[in-house]
């Protein structure tokens, strides 16, 4: 069996276009930072296979991850010892941006969810409630957005975390060029 197979079994069939895309799990090693904080040393984000192999599409937002939005794809290896897919390296962005908050206050939480719901945004809140990690779409205007955040960070209402800022998003803020 191929690399290729392993990361998406086939049927040998054709899929048709209603079946939805089916998602593996691929493990991204975090900072020691990070893994602190996380109080785990990898974060496993869903993913998708795309017509490259050992290439796959996130499929889900990052808690904790840095550089990774929705839809981007990255290279994975498969770690026979860890019995797992682990993230290689960044291969393309999707115009998709990804920001972390920390609720510091129960009123935010119906703050930051009609903001966020203005923006057309979704997002996934993690098991204490208090960490949101929010995808950010191509077509959402973000400085827009990001001021709003900064407000109710402002009040001490939030803290906030830019995971991975796409660069149309970073032009529309008139950042520089980066890493994500």
């Amino acid at each position: 069996m191929s690399s290729e197979n392993s990361l998406n079994p086939s049927d040998g069939e054709s899929a048709p276009e209603s079946k939805p895309a089916r998602l593996y799990k691929v493990a991204f090693d975090l900072s020691d930072e990070t893994a602190d904080w996380a109080r785990a040393s990898a974060e496993r984000l869903w993913t998708a296979k795309t017509s490259v192999q050992m290439e796959v599409q996130v499929r889900n937002t990052p808690f904790y991850v840095k550089g990774v939005a929705y839809g981007d794809t990255v290279r994975v290896r498969a770690d026979h010892e860890r019995r797992e897919f682990v993230f290689e390296n960044f291969v393309t962005e999707s115009g998709h941006s990804t920001v972390r908050i920390i609720i510091k206050d129960d009123v935010a939480v119906g703050m930051v969810d009609t903001m966020l719901r203005s923006f057309e945004c979704s997002w996934e809140i993690d098991a204490t409630g208090y960490l949101w990690a929010i995808d950010v779409p191509p077509n959402v205007d973000y400085a827009s957005m990001r001021s709003a955040l900064l407000g109710i960070a402002s009040e001490g209402r939030i803290g906030i975390e830019e995971g991975a800022i796409s660069r149309a998003h970073r032009d529309g803020l008139g950042l520089p060029e980066s890493d994500r």
